[in-house]
């Protein structure tokens, strides 16, 4: 679906001590943009003056002016209440009137983050960001927090205001009919509101939600754990496999597997060494069941492991059939998901080659990104 479609349509802004930001992309979003985006709710990330600025211009009753523009231009209720008002804290929990010094940032970050990861979480959402507002460094880290976070249906935006009405403390959006409001230089010259000029300058972003593990999309995790893993996933492939203990290193990071999933995974990653070719369930013989039950055998760390795992024993029997081989498919892929996400592991688990009707399974990887070999501590 378009952003537009969704039931729950979210304008997600941060300010600093302007939030004209608000009436403003709203206005560009609702009477000029196309197709038009109309929130549902609307959610101001800010400092404590901020808030207060907010508070005063947009919510009271005089000036008011978010209910001004809903009335001027028919627009429909939209949540904008005073628990929209989303203070940021420092580390110590009291509210930011200014960010000053390292720590602060790092306290904004990780609540701009932890916001956009909460309204990113429903399903039936739409988020428009709009990043002009309140300091630099703001506008980063929630245009950040949406290219971590962001899905398909979310957008991301700068807001343009033509002169003299930029940065006008009296302007907060083009008026329908003429209004006199008064210019911020020496002269103070008189300006007609309903002659400006605003408009959304969309900015595309690169998604990498898709590629971050279960846990980081959840409430805890800090913004600088969130860009470590998504650093991580970006780094060139590499897989390294340590029988001794049932752990790969996949790219940099590491994680334990079952032993039958660490078999699995091994069988093919020596088949890649190997050079041998994709593997088809119907084309698995004696030898190819044999090399994957060694592998197995030795994950288990047990020389009697075919009396004392019957599994192994089925295999030698029965071979591996279809429902076997993508039983094992899946179960490793889906413990490769819960680390590295979806499409990082699909990096690391035998892939389909091909779209022959008898395409075998084979790595993606090349040899030389291939290895065996101990992995450091536990």
């Amino acid at each position: 679906m378009y952003p537009e479609q969704y039931s729950r349509r979210i304008l997600l802004c941060v300010a600093g001590l302007s939030p004209q930001i608000v009436t403003e992309t709203l206005y560009a979003l609702t009477v000029t943009g196309e197709p038009r985006f109309v929130p549902t709710e609307i959610h101001l990330l800010t400092t404590a003056e901020g808030a207060e600025r907010a508070r005063l211009t947009l919510l009271g009753d005089d000036p008011g002016w978010f209910h001004r523009l809903r009335r001027d231009y028919g627009l429909p209720d939209i949540r904008f209440t005073l628990d929209s008002l989303h203070i940021l804290r420092a580390a110590d929990g009291r509210p930011l009137d200014d960010i000053r010094g390292v720590a602060d940032n790092e306290a904004i970050a990780d609540a701009i983050t932890n916001k956009v990861r909460e309204l990113t979480a429903d399903p039936d959402g739409a988020i428009h960001a709009s990043i002009v507002g309140g300091r630099k460094t703001m506008g980063f880290y929630l245009g950040y927090a949406l290219s971590l976070f962001g899905r398909p249906q979310d957008r991301l935006s700068h807001v343009l205001v033509s002169g003299p009405f930029k940065s006008n403390p009296n302007f907060f959006y083009p008026a329908p009919v003429e209004r006199v409001i008064f210019a911020t230089g020496p002269d103070q010259r008189p300006l007609d509101a309903s002659a400006a000029t605003v408009m959304l300058a969309d900015i595309p972003f690169v998604r990498l939600r898709d590629g971050l593990h279960e846990a980081l999309l959840r409430a805890g995790a800090s913004f600088g754990d969130v860009v470590r893993q998504a650093q991580r996933n970006l780094a060139a492939p590499s897989l390294t496999l340590d029988a001794a203990t049932c752990r790969v290193r996949c790219g940099e990071t590491v994680l334990r597997l079952t032993p039958i999933s660490f078999a699995w995974l091994a069988w093919f990653a020596r088949r890649a060494l190997a050079g041998l070719p994709p593997l088809h369930w119907k084309r698995i013989g004696p030898a190819e069941v044999e090399a994957f039950l060694a592998e197995h055998k030795a994950a288990l760390h047990d020389p009697l492991a075919d009396d004392r795992h019957p599994p192994i024993t089925a295999r030698r029997e029965e071979g591996i059939p279809k429902e076997f081989f993508e039983e094992r498919a899946s179960k490793l892929k889906r413990e490769l998901s819960r680390v590295l996400g979806g499409p990082t592991a699909a990096r690391y688990s035998p892939q389909r080659q091909g779209s022959q009707r008898l395409a075998g399974h084979a790595l993606g990887l090349e040899p030389h990104r291939i290895r065996f070999a101990a992995l450091a501590g536990e």
